[in-house]
């Protein structure tokens, strides 16, 4: 694997200006993905005030929306109702390899990836964040217990995501044969994965740099809310 890489700082933005422009609402310097793909939304540059009008003008008054960057500064009205840092992970040395247990997840199993993640929270999903790339399931008695996918997708490189195990199914290692699994596949089309995790986590971030991950920098991840309308 390569030792050098470059994964845009504002990754959301470059993704939906990119290879995810076909899910991207936009509004001058301003995008979201549609509601029902995914939360996120990004602006061109997070230092232009009127970056962050479009968005507003975009997301509509008083509307939550989540963002993803370095330095994040709000402008006046805007509310953060929560926010953590995330560390940046980048595939340099990872052992990725097929699994013959892991399924490729359809439109069909939406309604067990969604309770599946409402039981584990990994993060962001919606009806439709199955059509962002390749998710991949492990059942077990038919039931849906692991999960790993992709989300984001800059030039060159594909962010593994929503990697989730049932609580009953822990223990087993099946989020790092996901994990390995997804990274097989985003490999396969000449790209390189990267992932996000909590910069708590350390139990995770030390399983992830002994998968072969190395931490590039940290992002802030926000919920934050758009101005209300003027009285």
């Amino acid at each position: 694997m390569p030792t050098e890489y470059n994964i845009p700082d504002n990754a959301v933005w470059q993704s939906l200006t990119g290879r995810h422009a076909r899910f991207a609402e936009s509004h001058g310097r301003a995008v979201r993905y549609q509601p029902d793909v995914s939360p996120f939304s990004a602006v061109e540059d997070w230092s232009d005030e009127r970056a962050w009008a479009d968005l507003a003008e975009l997301a509509g008054p008083g509307t939550t929306v989540v963002v993803a960057g370095v330095g994040l500064t709000l402008p006046i009205g805007w509310e953060v109702l929560w926010h953590g840092e995330r560390l940046q992970l980048v595939d340099v040395a990872v052992d990725a390899a097929d699994d013959a247990e892991a399924v490729t997840l359809t439109a069909d199993d939406v309604p067990e990836m969604l309770d599946l993640v409402a039981r584990t929270l990994p993060g962001p999903f919606a009806p439709r964040t199955v059509e962002l790339g390749t998710y991949l399931g492990i059942r077990r008695d038919s039931a849906l217990v692991a999960m790993s996918g992709e989300r984001l997708q800059v030039p060159g490189m594909t962010e593994i995501s929503a990697v989730c195990t049932d609580p009953a199914h822990r223990g087993q290692g099946l989020a790092s044969r996901l994990i390995r699994a997804s990274a097989a596949e985003i490999r396969r089309r000449g790209q390189t994965p990267f992932l996000h995790v909590a910069g708590h986590n350390l139990n995770a971030i030390r399983l992830y740099e002994s998968m072969g991950f190395k931490v590039r920098t940290s992002i802030t991840f926000a919920s934050i809310r758009t101005p209300a309308v003027s009285a």
